[in-house]
């Protein structure tokens, strides 16, 4: 068997007294049920190469191999040695129930040792453990305790045991409720007489087995039950990749680099079933092709190309092409392009979803030297290298930045992905400075106060920070909740999921020093900033509402106005603040950008015919009413605003390309809404004549026809007549 591997063997205590609790507590069965849940779904979901078996004793039945001359009694192999999976969740959920016979966990043990010497003979296991989870309330042979001892030492086989109560509750004067044990019958006030024998016995094995410290490994079950809430990280053993770092065509030096971060995924796509057979291959997945035409003609996958759309047109793009336009270069590379200051490589500049750590060569003596000094004088000169670097030939070159590294024990190079000029975004936004609402000194200095209250380190006895909240001590609690769905999904199908469980809720709250810290700002922060209600403005009434003169309009009318002036501004408030002009309600949204005026007219004007120019290219008539729509809105809010110039200059250049844009149809529609350009007449700043906006509209062969043809002088009459 390629490479080391861990073999554990699970042995609990089923047994009679294991059922017994207190009243409102949890049992010893219970508990230790629950710990082998947690510790098998662990290694479930973090697909180690951990070999899992499960034996119980105090069952009502026997199965194991040294059950002989009735010996070995009451004691179930449930599951021999191999790799756990979602089966055996399943059937410790559902399998694993009290009993009511009592087992020696003595004998358990024995055949624990025999699972583990039979099952992994002629296999190579990094290390062999056995859990132990029971209450020790049960008569105990203590002869074999020696015999016992010797074996796990030559075996090399290590012990854990997971009790109710912790190595000091046999301490006389115990009383304490929190180390009661809550699987013992009787008063409470301590352990019985058998518990205290077999604590005696666990001790004297885990002191004498060959391992420091032998009684801290045993663990009580609440605690083993917190320490197993989460689940286990995705474990992966860093894979060494090499390289030549290059500078210029002359310096070359053998390195080796390391995934020091990444982006940490699931390691396995989880299989996919059938819902009602609970089976993989009754799920299949058929993609058909078909034409977007009335009838979906299908279309086989070998008559499909790959296609890009340019304006209305769509450009075929085959897979000869994408092979040329690929880009090539000479394989894996870790070439220094040049060097710059610490100072112009900004934190927010940083890329990717991986930190690579250099090391030279481990052999080569001369790279490690080499390397050794380009990453001291970085450090002394405070620069970085900037470093072209490709993993593979396949994969496209990235250009990053190569920081200098030392620490105590190694140093190395630190690489960081940098961003090409195409990957930056300039983005403008509007000053926070509103004279109409410009904050006092007092309002300022309260916000001052709330940020500080906020801040999440503070100073221990020694003066120095530390951390309030610890974000590298969490665990992914997308990962943790995905895995506690899949768990209940296994054991629990078609119920509703679980909560998010409440450790990993209290882990992701605000911590209790900063809620009172932040109390009083609060409290300031709300007299200074008062709230007062604003009352709707009452609509003005017309004289004809005034003198009764209202016009004849029926009831139902004015309650289907009504409705729909609610209806709209109900839609206002679902969408929200808008930010730019959309491509949902383009007409709604240039409005409502024109009315919060947080940027010029020109960028909202360039935003709308941007959106108008994309529904163009779909030479549909939802689109062309769209359009239209959009269009009807420009020169509103234009001579709204008395700014006629982006409009007019629009419509014109919008005309000149209808004919090469086969837009013809758009145009007929535009022209029976009759929206023509601004005239001086609408808006004074506008260099646009009435005739000439009324002009505007008119097709071309209708000018052509109202206009004199010109006629050219050939001299010959009779032609001059047939023209005419």
């Amino acid at each position: 068997m390629a490479g080391s591997k861990t073999a554990v063997v699970l042995c609990m205590d089923v047994g009679l007294t294991m059922s017994n609790s207190a009243p409102g507590e949890e049992s010893s069965f219970e508990l230790a049920k629950k710990v082998i849940q947690k510790f098998v779904q662990r290694q479930v979901f973090s697909e180690t190469k951990i070999e899992l078996a499960l034996v119980l004793f105090g069952t009502d039945s026997t199965d194991n191999p040294l059950s002989q001359d009735g010996q070995y009694q009451n004691i179930r192999v449930h599951r021999h040695l191999r790799i756990p999976d979602c089966e055996l969740l399943i059937e410790i959920e559902n399998q694993v129930q009290p009993e009511s016979k009592e087992g020696d966990w003595l004998d358990a043990l024995v055949v624990c040792m025999d699972l583990l010497h039979t099952e992994t003979k002629g296999k190579k296991y990094d290390c062999l453990n056995i859990a132990l989870l029971t209450d020790l309330n049960t008569q105990t042979n203590e002869e074999s305790l020696e015999v016992i001892i010797k074996n796990l030492t030559q075996s090399g086989i290590t012990m854990q045991f997971f009790l109710p109560f912790p190595v000091e509750e046999d301490k006389e004067g115990q009383g304490d409720s929190e180390r009661r044990d809550p699987g013992h019958p009787g008063t409470g006030k301590g352990l019985s007489r058998e518990q205290k024998k077999n604590m005696e016995l666990v001790k004297e094995m885990m002191l004498s087995l060959d391992v420091e410290d032998g009684l801290d490994e045993i663990h009580t079950f609440r605690n083993a039950i917190e320490e197993l809430c989460m689940f286990k990280r995705v474990e992966k053993r860093p894979v060494a990749w090499p390289c030549q770092l290059t500078i210029g065509s002359a310096l070359s030096i053998r390195i080796v680099g390391y995934k020091a971060v990444t982006d940490e995924k699931l390691k396995k796509t989880w299989i996919t079933v059938d819902a009602q057979s609970h089976q993989k291959d009754d799920v299949k997945r058929e993609t058909v092709y078909c034409l977007d035409d009335d009838n979906e003609t299908e279309v086989q996958k070998d008559d499909i190309i790959q296609g890009f759309r340019y304006g209305s047109d769509i450009v075929p793009f085959s897979k000869v092409d994408q092979e040329q336009m690929k880009y090539k270069h000479d394989g894996k590379c870790f070439a220094v392009l040049g060097f710059t200051k610490q100072s112009a490589i900004r934190r927010h500049q940083f890329m990717g979803s991986q930190i690579l750590k250099i090391f030279a060569a481990r052999d080569d003596e001369h790279a490690g030297v080499a390397l050794s000094a380009l990453i001291r004088a970085l450090n002394e000169l405070q620069m970085v290298a900037i470093v072209r670097y490709a993993y593979n030939r396949i994969s496209n070159p990235q250009v990053g930045a190569a920081f200098p590294c030392i620490k105590q024990d190694s140093e190395c190079l630190m690489y960081v992905q940098l961003p090409f000029m195409e990957d930056l975004r300039h983005f403008t936004f509007p000053s926070l400075e509103n004279k109409k609402f410009t904050p006092s000194d007092a309002q300022l200095s309260a916000v001052d106060s709330l940020i500080d209250s906020m801040m999440l380190v503070e100073e221990d006895e020694n003066g120095e920070q530390r951390d309030l909240f610890k974000p590298h001590h969490i665990p992914n609690p997308a990962f943790q909740r995905h895995f506690q769905c899949l768990h209940h999904r296994a054991v629990s199908p078609g119920t509703p999921l679980p909560p998010i469980e409440p450790w990993l809720k209290a882990a992701l709250d605000r911590p209790e020093v900063i809620t009172e810290r932040c109390q009083d700002p609060l409290d300031v922060l709300k007299r200074k900033f008062p709230l007062t209600e604003v009352e709707k403005k009452k609509k003005l009434k017309t004289s004809a509402q005034i003198f009764g003169k209202e016009s004849e309009e029926s009831e139902a009318k004015k309650v289907k106005e009504d409705e729909a002036e609610e209806e709209y501004n109900l839609a206002d408030i679902a969408e929200g603040s808008v930010t730019s002009v959309g491509s949902v309600d383009p007409a709604r949204d240039f409005r409502a950008l024109i009315k919060q005026k947080i940027l010029p007219f020109g960028e909202v004007c360039q935003q709308l015919t941007h959106r108008i120019e994309q529904l163009l290219s779909n030479k549909n008539t939802q689109y062309y009413m769209k359009s239209i729509t959009c269009i009807q809105a420009f020169r509103e809010q234009s001579v709204k605003l008395g700014n006629a110039e982006h409009y007019n200059s629009y419509l014109q250049s919008l005309k000149g390309s209808i004919p090469n844009r086969g837009l013809e149809v758009f145009w007929e529609l535009l022209v029976q809404d009759g929206l023509t350009l601004i005239s001086k007449d609408e808006v004074e700043g506008s260099t646009v004549s009435k005739a000439e906006a009324n002009q505007f509209l008119v097709a071309e062969e209708q000018k052509e026809e109202a206009a004199p043809a010109p006629v050219e002088d050939t001299g010959d009459v009779d032609d001059l007549l047939d023209m005419m």
